[in-house]
């Protein structure tokens, strides 16, 4: 399990974490396989569509994490895994899988991978993106009117009702575990840099070793 470096990308909903992330998936391509939270959203297949839309997705609750780090566990393994997908527009998750190849280094993404202690163990660099509330917010709407077919006041009203104090209950608290802290997100290009030094070092380190 050693042969294996976890980084885990945490933050805000909205904060840029998830660009960072696709970031350093797109620097290192097959070197590098990317895992996220909200791939391991529970379903919802035995309730309505209208109860789904009203459900709380921003609790650690929502969430079957014990997958995750099963998963993670075999890819440290050098085992394959099937993880899921999950619809948004559909609030719960699709039939089909996707499957994950072992790779020399695994980022796994998400704003609440902090918050369980067994998950937060299995991570060799934790990263938090940092980013100022009423950007995020922007952020949301942006993103969840024009990508995932809501309207302004549902984005609204699960901000206010779950979002936000979830994030200080679940998401914030959790920062102090950071080893690295990332300002503004996907646009820091300073700190998204030397991430790419320290992975390049790490997937060329492993490359000797094999040698």
């Amino acid at each position: 399990m050693k042969d294996v470096f976890v980084i885990g990308v945490s933050g805000g909903s909205a904060s840029g974490k998830t660009t960072v992330a696709n970031r350093l998936k797109e620097e290192f391509g097959s070197s590098v396989e990317l895992l996220s939270h909200d791939f391991y959203y529970y379903p919802h297949d035995d309730l309505p569509f209208e109860a789904r839309v009203k459900l709380n997705y921003d609790h650690p609750n929502a969430f079957d994490t014990q997958r995750m780090i099963t998963d993670i566990k075999k890819l440290k393994l050098g085992e394959m895994i099937e993880r899921p997908v999950y619809s948004y527009k559909e609030h719960t998750r699709l039939a089909e899988t996707v499957r994950v190849n072992p790779s020399s280094v695994i980022i796994v993404e998400g704003f609440m991978i902090f918050e369980n202690a067994e998950l937060r163990s299995l991570l060799d660099i934790k990263i938090f993106v940092d980013t100022d509330a009423d950007e995020r917010l922007i952020r949301r709407i942006i993103r969840d009117v024009n990508e995932r077919g809501r309207s302004l006041d549902s984005v609204i009203a699960q901000y206010t009702g779950t979002v936000k104090p979830m994030h200080e209950q679940f998401v914030e608290p959790y920062k102090k575990y950071a080893d690295i802290i990332i300002p503004r997100g996907g646009l820091n290009d300073v700190a998204i840099d030397f991430l790419f030094h320290r992975i390049k070092a790490i997937i060329d380190s492993k490359a000797q070793a094999v040698e």
